[in-house]
């Protein structure tokens, strides 16, 4: 099911499958949300939990034993229930099931909200750990973005903007694995990225000591594009798809793909959240349409 909010800046569609939004459009109705395409990438803006990126060969020792789990987790299978809707916010729903358990042995629920905050739309995932023990998890989000929004646009007429100096040596990824210890120099005390498919042909760049907290997909030549406040979030990834896909996602993550230097026990991974039985966290980003 496709849940709409809106208000006077813009509007965007929520699909109930995964909790995904689906579309994002300003007050023009131009729509700033990449719409998948199977040729390239048939995603949007999957939310990732409760893992970002890939386990090493899709399992971890999870407590008691061995569990698999897909590539950015399993909230993106599922379908969520609607537990509010608003005029301009929706808050959909994932409690953990007899089914969930089998790929992550915790007792939870996942609510994701999407509100309206004037022009800003803001993604907001609260994570209630409904146990009695202490629950890890990962979790971010991933939307994908017109790149160009416009005819007579290229993707080489899009720059991605950080709001301060960056200094941003990127960890390789390798195969699904990321291995912090081979880094590529992205950004010598600079602020921005021209856009071109070739930085991609090796996977996401990730910012994992990023200093600023708001980045912009913007062109240079009509200024159209989008600019994201990612607060709660340590890490960020840019990604296109390698076979000079017309969009660009901006990921903002809590946790990361296993590491090379890891081992597969999943309480060993990077910047894990530990949450105590019967407590909850909450994670936000916000977007807007330049």
């Amino acid at each position: 099911m496709i849940l709409t909010i809106r208000n006077e800046y813009g509007s965007a569609y929520v699909d109930t499958q995964g909790a995904q939004w689906v579309s994002f459009k300003d007050a023009q109705g131009l729509e700033h949300l990449w719409q998948g395409d199977a040729a390239y990438w048939s995603g949007q803006a999957p939310v990732l939990f409760p893992i970002v990126g890939a386990l090493r060969n899709g399992r971890a020792h999870i407590k008691d034993g061995e569990y698999e789990m897909k590539q950015h987790g399993i909230a993106r299978h599922l379908a969520f229930e609607v537990t509010e809707q608003k005029e301009d916010s929706v808050t959909l729903t994932l409690r953990s099931t007899e089914e969930t358990k089998k790929q992550y042995p915790y007792d939870f629920a996942l609510h994701m909200t999407y509100r309206f905050e004037g022009p800003r739309m803001v993604t907001e995932f609260k994570v209630e750990n409904t146990g009695d023990e202490v629950m890890p998890f990962a979790l971010g989000g991933h939307p994908a973005f017109n790149c160009p929004m416009v005819e007579g646009e290229t993707f080489e007429d899009y720059v991605v903007e950080f709001e301060k100096p960056e200094t941003a040596r990127c960890p390789a990824i390798e195969g699904a694995l990321i291995n912090f210890n081979h880094r590529t120099t992205v950004l010598e005390y600079e602020t921005t990225i021209p856009m071109r498919h070739e930085l991609f042909h090796t996977d996401a760049l990730i910012f994992d000591t990023p200093r600023s907290r708001v980045v912009r997909l913007k062109s240079l030549k009509t200024g159209h594009g989008v600019e994201m406040d990612f607060d709660d979030f340590c890490y960020l990834g840019v990604w296109s798809a390698k076979n000079d896909a017309p969009f660009v996602a901006l990921e903002p993550w809590a946790g990361c793909a296993t590491g090379t230097d890891e081992d597969d026990e999943f309480l060993h991974k990077r910047a894990l959240t530990l949450l105590k039985p019967g407590k909850a966290a909450t994670f936000a980003f916000g977007v807007k349409a330049l």
